[in-house]
């Protein structure tokens, strides 16, 4: 049989142990286990939901500690994002680690002329009860809304009050998360996400929508 057949609990395991022995000796140890256990079944997930969403990148597992504090050296999870090219933000993101699993969906980062478009939406009479209410829809049915907020709104908006809050946003996102589970071992771990996904495609329309590409020079790398 092949295609995603689910999560094996290896996975989990490994990554509980990654966390108490951050090393290198750990990760070439038991490399192997990561493989086979994580990152095999994360791309069979991924690639069965291709022909629905898009094709989706699996995010690599070492970290960049070049300007970090922080100096270890493997990610503690496995992420993977489907991000549409040509729309703009509304990503799709999936996430493994020793908590279970996570998914998400909207922008985790704006340009300057995008939040600028993205507070132009919000302050519109039309487009921004359409984000609060979309917003208002996914936070009743169990999702996070997070993202990165000013301290005050910022000046120059005249918006309704139940929209305050949605202009403060200089990147919106929702995420969902599920502890270790038995579905999480078997095929029920992909209609969990795909299920999700679909939930998130009114929110990434909006974004797609009403905010789209940005117009800047790409950013230096680093």
């Amino acid at each position: 049989m092949t295609g995603f057949q689910g999560f094996p609990d290896e996975g989990l395991v490994f990554y509980e142990g990654l966390e108490a022995d951050n090393s290198k000796t750990f990760w070439t140890r038991h490399k192997a286990v990561y493989d086979g256990c994580v990152r095999a079944p994360v791309q069979a997930l991924v690639d069965e939901l291709a022909g629905e969403f898009g094709t989706a990148k699996l995010f690599r597992p070492y970290r960049d500690v070049r300007f970090s504090h922080d100096k270890t050296p493997y990610k503690t999870h496995q992420g993977a994002v489907v991000a549409p090219e040509g729309r703009g933000p509304g990503a799709l993101y999936v996430q493994l680690s020793a908590e279970g699993l996570l998914v998400g969906g909207g922008c985790w980062r704006l340009e300057s002329d995008q939040v600028a478009r993205y507070r132009r939406a919000v302050a519109d009479d039309v487009q921004g009860p359409r984000l609060r209410s979309e917003v208002d829809r996914l936070t009743g049915a169990g999702w996070e809304i997070g993202g990165d907020r000013l301290v005050r709104v910022p000046s120059g908006f005249d918006v309704a009050d139940d929209r305050v809050d949605l202009l403060r946003h200089r990147s919106l996102h929702a995420a969902r998360r599920w502890e270790p589970t038995e579905w999480l071992h078997d095929r029920g771990a992909l209609e969990e996400v795909r299920t999700a996904w679909r939930d998130l495609a009114a929110l990434n329309t909006w974004f797609a929508d009403n905010v789209g590409a940005t117009t800047a020079e790409p950013r230096a790398r680093r």
